[in-house]
């Protein structure tokens, strides 16, 4: 047999040589190297024989950065972790362990609690592990040989998971430790030269409320200790900005058990929620669409009709009333589906661009909620478009411009992905053709660099996710352009064409900011708090420095706010200091300490991120606070 090296020569091999028997036969450093080899560029145990004919990549340790190579360092992490916790805890049970961005995690049943403290001396017999070294060997089993023996070894959490398994049976072993897996797994533990245990959590058993709640250790590993130590200082700088740290601080907003999930905005946080609110509006006015509003509360069968009772009903809060069964909608999609359906349209109608921003409920998870990030109530930028095929590409371009006009406003850098068609899509690849065309050269026309995320695309069509990168590093998706042929099917939706013959049309799903809700937990973890003027509660903090002075600043304060600043006075008897470490607290952008030296044409203004004092009149503030 042979196979392809990336520079396209042929490399000669034994019938059913191993990725390691390759690496072996290109050079002994190369073998003693290798993490894993990539096959048509699918990762893949080293193991592994290889398919004649293929062409194969090696990653190495060298190649510290890359993210398969890191998948496959925390993968063989998290299996010395479940080792080492076996060996200090015996009668544990172990659940999976996987590894995860930026890291990995075991869930372990304990036979007793265990705490934060408890990590420290299970880093320490991780750390031991890999000292004394580890070799992974890997072996395929019967599903029936693989229970006979996590049963002898009372593991019930890895027999049920071989009876759900699919496929062959696979089993790694280093040390004293086996554990049921698919792999890929490094060759033994050296390259492992940096691992750090990060916290812990509650998980219950395959995310089910109704099974067990097991504990999460949740850890990371690099293949250098400066690696670690650039991830730690991100992480103690991401807490340092954590959203839910800031709403308290800058009294935005609290949580309460009286309705997890659900946040509680106080008057400050309501400001910024407005800002954005009348920024969707305006924008929303410029391009056509109208605003609708549709209920909360929908009979089942809206739901069968749209699919969601089939597919999404767990995730959804359902109750029973007068014999009838209702569902609060998590999704706007399917009432703009109803009240489109009420009208009767033309082809010279469309497209029609339907914007809500209504409140939504998802039955997340207790263990999945996290401050604004993952919430059971939200409100988002909703729209749905219903076009005609010829109308795809100029109404996505339409969306994609939209959306750069509120990225550009922040000053967020965007990256573009294309997502197409799944294995499970709905509709004839005639219909994927067409649409996955009108979404690149909606692309191309704006002159957008995107990558393609083959095989993701939404069952129903697909899409295009727009990703920012925040201060840390960190990639969050924002927003989405979707297209859908399948739900405008399911609701008997059409228009007359210009041939005087029903059509059906193609529904866009169009959301830029997305959640309202995570949106703004996002810019406060990317800004520290320190939000841009346009968008910040308070603009402008006035503080007389004494009695004589309030008068002036009243008069100060009248005066900017008819120009529609936002502007709060401290007439508290503290000192000036204070005062004004506490408006540096609230992260107000402008400070105005107004003393007996000062004028209105010559305020003394303390602009956030800028050193010492300048002087500028009413209007100059004004018309500086004008700019976004």
């Amino acid at each position: 047999m042979k196979v392809i090296l990336p520079d396209g020569k042929e490399l000669e091999l034994a019938d059913g040589a191993s990725g390691l028997d390759a690496a072996r036969a290109i050079g002994p450093k190369l073998a003693e190297q290798a993490v894993l080899v990539k096959v048509d560029d699918e990762p893949r145990d080293l193991r592994l024989p290889l398919p004649d004919g293929a062409r194969i990549k090696f990653l190495t340790t060298r190649d510290k950065e890359d993210p398969d190579a890191l998948y496959v360092l925390r993968h063989s992490t998290a299996h010395l972790l479940a080792e080492a916790v076996r060996t200090l805890h015996p009668g544990v049970k172990v659940a999976i362990g996987p590894p995860i961005e930026n890291g990995f995690y075991y869930d372990f049943d304990f036979p007793t609690a265990i705490t934060e403290a408890d990590l420290e001396p299970i880093e320490a017999e991780l750390k031991r592990l890999i000292a004394e070294g580890r070799e992974w060997s890997r072996e395929e089993i019967s599903a029936d040989a693989a229970k006979a023996r996590f049963a002898a070894e009372s593991e019930p959490y890895k027999v049920e998971l071989v009876d759900t398994a699919t496929g062959d049976i696979t089993l790694y072993t280093q040390g004293a430790f086996t554990d049921l897996c698919r792999g890929p797994h490094l060759q033994t533990s050296a390259p492992i030269k940096a691992v750090k245990l990060t916290s812990l959590a509650g998980a219950y058993w395959r995310g089910d409320s109704n099974n067990t709640m097991l504990t999460r250790i949740y850890g990371t590993a690099f293949f250098n200790q400066a690696e670690l130590d650039t991830h730690l200082a991100r992480l103690e700088e991401a807490r340092k900005n954590d959203h839910r740290r800031l709403g308290r601080q800058l009294d935005l907003f609290h949580f309460s058990e009286l309705s997890p999930g659900s946040p509680f905005w106080h008057p400050r946080g309501m400001v910024v929620w407005n800002v954005l609110e009348d920024l969707r509006r305006e924008e929303n006015l410029k391009r056509g669409y109208v605003e609708v509003r549709t209920p909360q509360i929908y009979d089942k069968e809206l739901w069968v009709t749209s699919g969601h009772w089939d597919k999404y009903r767990e995730n959804m809060f359902t109750f029973e009333a007068e014999g009838r069964e209702y569902g609060l909608k998590p999704m706007n999609c399917p009432g703009h589906a109803a009240l489109y359906k009420d009208g009767a349209w033309s082809y010279r109608d469309l497209p029609i661009r339907m914007a809500e921003a209504g409140n939504l409920h998802r039955n997340e998870l207790s263990g999945s909620l996290h401050g604004l990030l993952r919430v059971r109530m939200f409100a988002q930028d909703d729209a749905h478009l219903f076009v005609t095929p010829e109308q795809i590409e100029d109404e996505v371009l339409g969306c994609l411009e939209f959306g750069y006009a509120i990225y550009d406003r922040l000053g967020l850098d965007i990256k573009v992905e294309l997502s197409t068609r799944p294995a499970n899509k709905l509709g004839t690849d005639a219909e994927w053709d067409v649409a996955e065309a009108a979404l690149a050269t909606a692309l191309e026309r704006k002159g957008l660099e995107y990558t393609v995320n083959a095989g993701d695309g939404a069952f129903y069509g697909p899409k295009i996710d727009l990703h920012m990168q925040d201060s840390l590093g960190r990639g969050w998706q924002i927003g989405t352009v979707q297209l859908d042929y399948q739900l405008p099917q399911r609701f008997g939706l059409t228009y007359q064409g210009a041939d005087n013959v029903e059509h059906t049309p193609v529904m866009i799903h169009r959301a830029l900011i997305g959640s309202f809700e995570r949106f703004i937990g996002i810019l406060l973890e990317h800004t520290g708090g320190e939000l841009p003027d346009w968008l910040a509660p308070e603009q402008v903090r006035l503080v007389p420095v004494a009695e004589p002075h309030r008068a002036t600043v009243q008069r100060l304060a009248e005066q900017l706010r008819r120009a529609g600043v936002r502007v709060e006075i401290d007439q508290r008897e503290e000192t000036v200091g204070r005062r004004v470490r506490d408006a540096e607290i609230l992260r107000v952008p402008h400070v105005i300490v107004y003393g007996d030296r000062d004028a209105e044409d010559a305020l003394p203004v303390r602009t956030r991120g800028v050193e010492g004092v300048h002087t500028l009149s009413v209007d100059a503030l004004v018309q500086q606070l004008a700019i976004v």
